[in-house]
């Protein structure tokens, strides 16, 4: 009987292995429109190196934007964002660190009191994968920057989500923070007793078809 089992289970594992593309291809989809963040679904993360010791990570914690989402012409495609660089979120910092960081040798939160980025072109790399570049605006200075973007999948409007349609994203980038006026702490050259002029950035997100309700 368990040998029954077993063999059944078996065969309905390759069932699924066979037919799952076709299953998830056939799957309703969500549709081309304006799509906005999902706040409580997205994080934007980066790290840095810390003296060469460690890559110390840290987050930023009011994000906004839009999409232009159209499966059909994945190429079509454009997405907005924006930080608040002063909703950086540090792990325990030492007391006046945070404000040291929006200060000019810094973020210069007062001066530049937005990181934008702004796509202009999408390159399809595979099947749910792509390079999308845009404008990078940090602290005064615009420079174009590349992100490896994924999608994980979406759904259209449904009774279990007032959000209505759904899509999400992974992306990462690197950057120099010294190409955009931020030099403070870097390494002299042959030393990592500084901080890092490369950062890390990843992203997850989600986009949903209407804005969340105003509480």
């Amino acid at each position: 009987m368990n040998l029954l089992r077993t063999l059944a289970a078996a065969k309905a594992a390759s069932i699924l292995l066979i037919a799952g593309p076709a299953i998830a291809a056939a799957a309703p989809q969500p549709p081309a429109g304006a799509y906005v963040i999902d706040k409580a679904h997205t994080s934007v993360t980066f790290r840095v190196s810390h003296m060469g010791f460690s890559h110390y990570t840290a987050r930023f914690g009011s994000v906004d934007g839009k999409l232009t989402f159209d499966p059909a012409t994945p190429a079509a495609m454009a997405v907005e964002a924006t930080i608040d660089p002063s909703s950086l979120e540090l792990n325990t910092p030492p007391a006046g660190f945070h404000d040291q960081l929006m200060s000019k040798a810094w973020f210069d939160a007062a001066a530049f009191p937005a990181i934008t980025f702004k796509s202009t072109k999408v390159e399809l790399t595979g099947a749910n994968t792509a390079k999308v570049t845009g404008a990078f605006t940090l602290h005064g200075v615009t420079k174009q920057v590349v992100l490896d973007v994924t999608y994980n999948g979406g759904y259209p409007p449904n009774a279990m989500d007032p959000g209505g349609a759904r899509v999400g994203f992974s992306a990462h980038g690197v950057i120099k923070r010294s190409a955009f006026g931020m030099g403070a702490g870097i390494p002299a050259p042959g030393t990592t007793m500084g901080v890092g002029d490369d950062v890390d950035v990843a992203i997850e997100t989600e986009f949903s078809s209407k804005a969340a309700a105003k509480k």
